[in-house]
């Protein structure tokens, strides 16, 4: 289901040149996943500003049905002017010629001010050097942990830099068995396959997953011990199987697990299901590391590659990004892009959990490299379960060895990305 509306303001018209007619008001189509009630204000009050009018799409379902509709409206030649944009169909985007190059814009208009921006991440809109795709908000994956089960166990709280090893301390310290029957009550850590569960870890390990220009799967050695460490996790019974935590409420909310790392948008969920106080730290390092590597994508606006209206356009886009996004229509571990609306006490929300959620802000500065490629979302996926989480999965579920799984992933990766670069 769809929902539309027309921004058109008299204001705006009459705001236009004495020789100008109403005719002459650029329209821009635009699309978006976003809900209606936090986009269409700002959508208007943009359009306001900038003297356009603007019909705006809301799909519903999620950016995967987006990215579907914006490609039939490709294939029927009106692909529209702006729209929403996953960080994972970038590069498969732009190898389709689908969107405008918007570095000139970027370059004339956001870095003469760059210190009002995090630019660490514009890098998940860059493809070959330049950028296709512009931030309104970005995510990274930090270490949530329960601080009332730390104390509980003497365990000192994370520290900026703590490594593998401290982790895996505090880890021991937190699997317990509360009531003596053998069984585990509380695990130190939490996770699967997912890539929000792992990549951190490689990247905090010097590691990779593909080669230098993501062509082909090609995990580093690091990649590799990064597994082999946290299947370690499984067999020392400090973290449990993916298949034991199956169907069952998350196990970090539920207090069955004292640490789980993921994404900064679980903030809001563990603050609606969990009953102790909880923070949040940097991805520990690995005994490979080199430097910090936060693992981050953003929430993005593209600019259609055969719009009529590049200047209007990127406006539009600068317009929704930059001082007119207020802290009040982001989520919690969502981080606006214009520094001082992240900065604000209104997004830092200093009287709600976690306490040191500046933390956020810090990490940002640190993001990195990533392994979105053409078709992302289907080797990094399930793919009936030849993609790597699934992969990895059977490797944490103790179903098949690390070597094994990588290889079948190798087969999958080079599946999919030769439909993209064999010609």
């Amino acid at each position: 289901m769809k929902k539309y509306f027309s921004i058109a303001s008299a204001a705006v018209i009459l705001s236009l040149a004495a020789a100008a007619s109403a005719q002459d008001t650029v329209t821009l189509r635009f699309y978006t996943t976003q809900p209606e009630a936090t986009e269409r204000p700002m959508i208007e009050t943009c359009a306001a500003e900038l003297g356009i009018n603007v019909d705006a799409t809301f799909v519903q379902g999620g950016v995967n049905n987006l990215m579907t509709e914006l490609r039939a409206l490709n294939t029927g030649g009106s692909l529209p002017d702006v729209f929403w944009m996953s960080s994972g169909f970038v590069a498969e985007f732009v190898l389709d010629g689908l969107l405008l190059n918007i570095q000139e814009y970027v370059d004339r208009d956001i870095m003469p001010q760059a210190e009002n921006y995090f630019v660490s991440a514009f890098e998940a809109g860059r493809v070959n050097g330049d950028l296709y795709a512009f931030p309104n908000h970005f995510v990274h994956t930090v270490m949530f942990y329960n601080i009332d089960a730390f104390e509980e166990a003497g365990v000192p709280l994370p520290t900026t830099d703590w490594t593998w090893e401290d982790f895996r301390s505090a880890a021991e310290a937190l699997t317990i068995d509360k009531n003596g029957d053998g069984l585990t009550d509380q695990y130190g850590y939490y996770f699967f396959g997912r890539y929000a569960h792992i990549e951190a870890w490689v990247y905090q390990n010097n590691g990779d997953w593909l080669n230098a220009d993501k062509t082909a799967f090609e995990p580093t050695p690091e990649a590799v011990a990064t597994i082999e460490f946290l299947k370690s996790l499984i067999d020392d019974g400090l973290a449990p199987t993916p298949a034991e935590m199956q169907g069952l409420p998350n196990p970090f909310t539920s207090g069955l697990a004292a640490m789980w790392l993921d994404g900064s948008w679980s903030i809001d969920t563990i603050r609606s299901n969990a009953t102790f106080r909880f923070g949040v730290a940097i991805p520990p390092r690995g005994p490979s590391w080199q430097r910090d590597i936060a693992h981050g994508w953003s929430d993005m606006y593209a600019v259609g590659a055969f719009t009529q209206h590049p200047e209007e356009s990127w406006a539009l886009i600068n317009c929704l990004t930059g001082p007119n996004r207020t802290a009040d229509l982001v989520e919690a571990g969502k981080i606006p892009v214009y520094r001082p609306v992240a900065e604000s006490e209104a997004w830092l929300e200093l009287d709600k959990q976690p306490a040191n959620k500046a933390l956020l802000l810090e990490w940002a500065e640190f993001i990195g490299p990533n392994a979105f490629t053409p078709g992302w979302g289907e080797w990094r996926g399930y793919v009936d379960g030849a993609g790597l989480q699934g992969q990895l999965d059977e490797v944490f579920n103790g179903n098949r060895s690390i070597e094994e799984a990588l290889n079948a992933v190798r087969t999958t990766v080079t599946n999919v990305l030769n439909r993209f670069y064999s010609n």
